[in-house]
């Protein structure tokens, strides 16, 4: 369920971008007054804000849910033994015993 939910989350965030990026900014009234943005725009004049804001509000609130209920399913699927729990002192090491070779060229300690 988790990997459904992390795709849909990506496929939305991408056409949440994409819906964001197709809208006018404020600044684009004033040319649009003088009949340079109206004919370009696939959905008339004034239809496209509408659509396009709405769209984008509910894309932006199923982002967030997304983003709330993966978070849910992230916290509680790690670790629960803390690292603290087992303080259990360290196995001793062995010492491996020095021969002395004529041959090697390492000084051996005293």
């Amino acid at each position: 369920m988790q990997e459904f939910l992390l795709i849909a989350y990506l496929i939305i965030a991408l056409v949440l971008i994409g819906f964001i990026m197709i809208q006018q900014g404020k600044g684009a009234d004033m040319g649009a007054s003088f009949g340079a943005g109206a004919s370009n725009t696939v959905f008339g004049s004034g239809g496209s804000g509408n659509f396009l804001t709405r769209t984008t509000a509910v894309l932006a609130v199923i982002f967030f849910v997304l983003s709330l209920i993966l978070g849910n399913l992230a916290s509680g699927s790690g670790d629960t033994e803390s690292e603290f729990e087992n303080l259990e002192t360290p196995v001793q090491m062995q010492e491996v015993p020095t021969g002395t070779d004529e041959s090697s060229d390492v000084p051996t300690g005293n």
